[in-house]
């Protein structure tokens, strides 16, 4: 690994890489072309990480937004807005296992990939997938970078999630969520369990249709 200072990091990184392939035997995701695996890219890497997949033509979301970012120019402090990852070290790869796992071990761009585990699911070792139809869902709504949605936390958040609903026009047309209360307004979050949770920052009333 380019990233080893010792030999007893590169048996960590060795015993990581041996723990994946286990994995991959132990679970049934590979060959479906509809799912997506949600990964971790370590140390901030996601842009990177990005731009290879694209290269290699492999289908990949980042969800982005904008930020104002402070810096220093000769003594003064100026304030930018930049367009940045909306979550730290995430991206989401629409391919097969084996593909994911044989670049991870060929391609040193994309060794910093790890595989998130399905803590809910029933069998151990299960590696995070989501399905297309809910992917295709979220990224209606997180491919946003406007006003128009809002990224939340757990702090964010506050009660319990209320009913589901569709949009029935507007740009959001055909996008599911449920009601949560944000900001003392109840708005249309679009949410990936345990992984990323973005809101709809309006949408009238008369356009929710219970589902």
């Amino acid at each position: 690994m380019m990233e080893t200072e010792d030999g007893s990091r590169l048996r960590s990184e060795v015993g990581e890489t041996r723990a994946e392939a286990r994995i991959g035997r132990d679970t049934a995701m590979c060959g479906d072309p509809n799912l997506w695996f949600p990964m971790r890219v370590t140390y901030a890497r996601e842009m990177k990480v990005k731009a290879e997949l694209d290269r290699l033509g492999i289908e990949n979301f980042v969800p982005m937004t904008y930020r104002i970012v402070e810096s220093r120019n000769q003594g003064e402090v100026e304030s930018r807005r930049v367009l940045v990852p909306a979550i730290n070290n995430l991206i989401f790869i629409h391919s097969c296992q084996e593909r994911i796992s044989e670049l991870k071990a060929k391609n040193e761009i994309l060794e910093p990939l790890r595989y998130m585990m399905d803590h809910t699911a029933d069998e151990a070792h299960t590696i995070m997938t989501v399905p297309g139809r809910q992917m295709e869902n979220f990224m209606r709504v997180a491919s946003k970078t406007d006003d128009s949605v809002m990224w939340l936390d757990d702090e964010t958040i506050v009660g319990k999630e209320g009913k589901r609903v569709e949009i029935m026009g507007g740009a959001f047309e055909g996008v599911t969520g449920v009601i949560r209360r944000i900001k003392r307004c109840k708005r249309v979050c679009v949410e990936i369990e345990g992984i990323a949770s973005v809101a709809i920052a309006y949408v009238p009333a008369t356009l929710l249709k219970e589902v």
